[in-house]
């Protein structure tokens, strides 16, 4: 039976109706529809993903701090994984590699690049807190090292206390006084209000930071209880972003090595090193800063030819007036903890000797031994010859003298003071050898004016 008109009218609205019903609801639906169904991440979150791993922010607060991320997300900061995640992983492995950094994206200057540990030893310490708590996979480490009696103690205390620190494993804490724990504090970047010996404005993530990077390595603390700029020879300390941190490059001394070009700069390299040695036991500060051991990337030249120290990780230190306590036959307080073998892996905790055993002279006898030979002698350990600086007396004169110096200076068996009179003996024979010229820029000119540069 045909539709009567008023019948059609109200079936056409109806048709009407629903296709508007259902153009609004593709349009409102679809990109609801689109997300749920799972769309692959963003690169530029992937690439963020891989950076908060890469520097170990997904670890904090077990880390060194915050300090310099902005630079880096900023891209102030410049180095190959950071720009293509993606394409060079193998360096991921590696501890530190070279950069770039800059304050206003027109001058950019070097940096080094370095984890407290190598990622191996990370994720070798990360597994060792999970273990001592009994599980076997991935945990929350900054939750486990929260709850131990060592942080405990130091997030109740508004100073950093020498037994607190007790038993970890940096020459830098062998025998700590409350002095040296003062400068600690005193000097820490990672907060924002330095200067204070009290940690009253130290949050609760603040403290566990600095005692995860004092277990760790010492490094970023030296260079900023030591700085460059009061003098002292280590390089600027930049800041850090996770397990990552930042200072100053320098070109490595084994480039000097093999060479008869070379060794006019040899020769104030060793003078730099002798003076820099002598300097690190004798300062106002009334610290005794000592070498553990030494090798030769210990050492770095900056571009006006200055000698730095850029490992200061094995650099010991003794209060001279303070002094230190008897070392105890065993441990005591925290001294088995988790913190105390942090950044050594699975291998055994090594301590270093106790600070009654540092001779005055232990830093000397350790350059004379590893450094010094390769700097001034040629491979059969005899003065080179045929250097155009010397006359025939002169020349004869320093082949006899300065391997015999080098002799005294590093055997142990010799007494303090015949160590420190060869150690005298050797800086007056290199001191007038050394090169003045536009190339050490500085000492010059003030060298052409004043034999005391």
């Amino acid at each position: 039976m045909p539709l009567k008109r008023c019948d059609q009218r109200v079936v056409g609205f109806v048709r009407l109706t629903v296709c508007v019903l259902s153009w609004l609801l593709c349009v409102c639906w679809a990109p609801i529809v689109v997300e749920a169904a799972g769309t692959p991440p963003a690169p530029q979150q992937k690439a963020l993903s891989l950076q908060r791993a890469f520097l170990g922010l997904d670890k904090c607060n077990a880390c060194v701090g915050t300090s310099i991320c902005k630079k880096l997300m900023k891209d102030q900061i410049r180095f190959d994984w950071w720009m293509f995640p993606d394409t060079t992983l193998p360096l991921a492995e590696k501890k530190s590699f070279p950069g770039n950094l800059t304050d206003d994206s027109l001058n950019w200057r070097p940096v080094v690049l370095s984890f407290l540990s190598s990622p191996r030893l990370h994720s070798s310490s990360d597994r060792s807190i999970c273990r001592s708590v009994g599980r076997q996979g991935p945990c929350s480490i900054e939750a486990i090292l929260r709850v131990t009696p060592r942080f405990q103690s130091l997030n109740q205390s508004h100073l950093l206390l020498p037994h607190i620190v007790k038993g970890l494993a940096p020459p830098l804490l062998r025998c700590p006084s409350q002095r040296l724990l003062d400068r600690v504090v005193r000097r820490y970047a990672e907060v924002v209000d330095v200067g204070s010996v009290q940690m009253k404005h130290f949050s609760e993530r603040d403290k566990l930071r600095l005692l995860y990077t004092l277990a760790v390595n010492q490094q970023p603390l030296i260079l900023q209880m030591f700085p460059g700029t009061e003098g002292w020879p280590f390089p600027r300390y930049q800041g850090s972003c996770g397990r990552l941190m930042v200072w100053a490059s320098s070109r490595p001394l084994w480039g000097l090595y093999g060479s008869s070009r070379e060794f006019v700069q040899r020769l104030d390299v060793a003078y730099q090193l002798l003076q820099i040695t002598q300097g690190l036991g004798h300062n106002s500060l009334g610290f005794l800063l000592y070498y553990t051991r030494l090798g030769e990337d210990m050492f770095g030249l900056l571009d006006d030819q200055r000698v730095f120290i850029t490992d200061a990780s094995s650099i010991g230190v003794i209060d001279l007036e303070q002094g230190f306590p008897p070392d105890p036959p065993s441990q005591t307080g925290f001294g088995g903890d988790i913190f105390s073998c942090l950044g050594q892996g699975a291998s055994p905790c090594h301590r270093s000797p106790p600070c009654s055993s540092v001779r005055p002279t232990q830093s000397l006898t350790l350059l004379c031994t590893a450094l010094l030979p390769r700097l001034l002698l040629t491979e059969r350990g005899t003065w080179p010859t045929r250097l155009p600086m010397e006359g025939e007396a002169e020349a004869g004169k320093l082949a006899k003298d300065v391997p015999l110096l080098l002799g005294v200076c590093a055997d142990p068996s010799q007494p303090d003071w015949r160590i420190m009179a060869a150690v005298g003996s050797l800086m007056d024979l290199l001191k007038p050898m050394r090169p003045c010229n536009p190339h050490y820029t500085y000492r010059y000119p003030e060298c052409r004016y004043n034999q005391d540069y």
